[in-house]
């Protein structure tokens, strides 16, 4: 395993191999999040073979923003793996803060004066359909992150030391089941019934809010599986590329 050497002051950008690795995959999780909550805003549906036990079809209906996010947890898995637990939440604490800082930028694009009729340029309308109306499920979706993530850390570093560093796919899997758990009930619960019951409107009934959660559920379990080749295509090109090893077990 490389160590990290100490960097020349006057070659700050002379990284160590490890060093460049944390930055490319703290890079990565912090766009992964971006995206999801930026593309958050659009709803998809699609029908399946299946049926509820009342007869009706199977649905699986979710954001966008769903289909980068899963990408973050891959990242503190690996972060989780090669640099221990510290330095994943911190990662995450990183992306949490640039999520929060771009939303307050976004809410201070809202409010300046637009120009209207310049070709390629959004209208009032359409820039307000876009990120006025994800306000909500961007706040929502970031609370979701931070608990997630620090969830599917703790869970990874769990399974690690008790198969004291194997079965690579049950602890890259396992967690990320369980954390997206959590995620799924608190970014559908949040922006469905507790922020509009807070703002005083309608929130959307029980059946409703379990029903998307366990549909989003669903699809992520299915991202979580299929994503677990990558978590073993990372180890080899972090071990080919970088000379890494995974941090011991006992050290987790």
């Amino acid at each position: 395993m490389r160590s990290i050497q100490p960097v020349d002051p006057t070659q700050p950008h002379a990284l160590a191999p490890a060093q460049k690795l944390y930055v490319w995959l703290t890079a990565v999780n912090v766009t992964a999040l971006l995206l999801a909550n930026i593309l958050g805003v659009k709803l998809f549906s699609f029908t399946t073979p299946w049926h509820w036990g009342d007869g009706s079809v199977f649905k699986i209906e979710h954001t966008v923003g769903m289909l980068p996010f899963p990408i973050t947890f891959l990242i503190t898995d690996l972060l989780t793996e090669y640099f221990g637990k510290k330095a994943a939440r911190q990662t995450t604490y990183i992306a949490f803060a640039m999520a929060v800082f771009a939303f307050i930028l976004i809410s201070a694009g809202r409010v300046m004066p637009i120009h209207e009729g310049v070709p390629g340029t959004a209208n009032h309308e359409a820039f307000e359909n876009i990120f006025g109306s994800a306000t909500l499920m961007y706040i929502a979706s970031l609370l979701a992150f931070l608990i997630g993530s620090l969830i599917d850390i703790f869970t990874f570093s769990i399974f690690k030391r008790m198969t004291g560093g194997k079965l690579v796919w049950l602890r890259a899997t396992g967690s990320t089941i369980i954390s997206q758990v959590f995620d799924s009930l608190l970014v559908t619960w949040l922006f469905f019934w507790a922020f509009p019951m807070v703002l005083g409107q309608a929130g959307a009934t029980f059946h409703f809010v379990m029903t998307m959660a366990f549909t989003g559920y669903v699809l992520k379990f299915v991202i979580a599986v299929l994503l677990t080749p990558a978590i073993y295509i990372g180890r080899w090109a972090i071990s080919s590329w970088f000379e890494l090893q995974p941090v011991p077990a006992s050290e987790s």
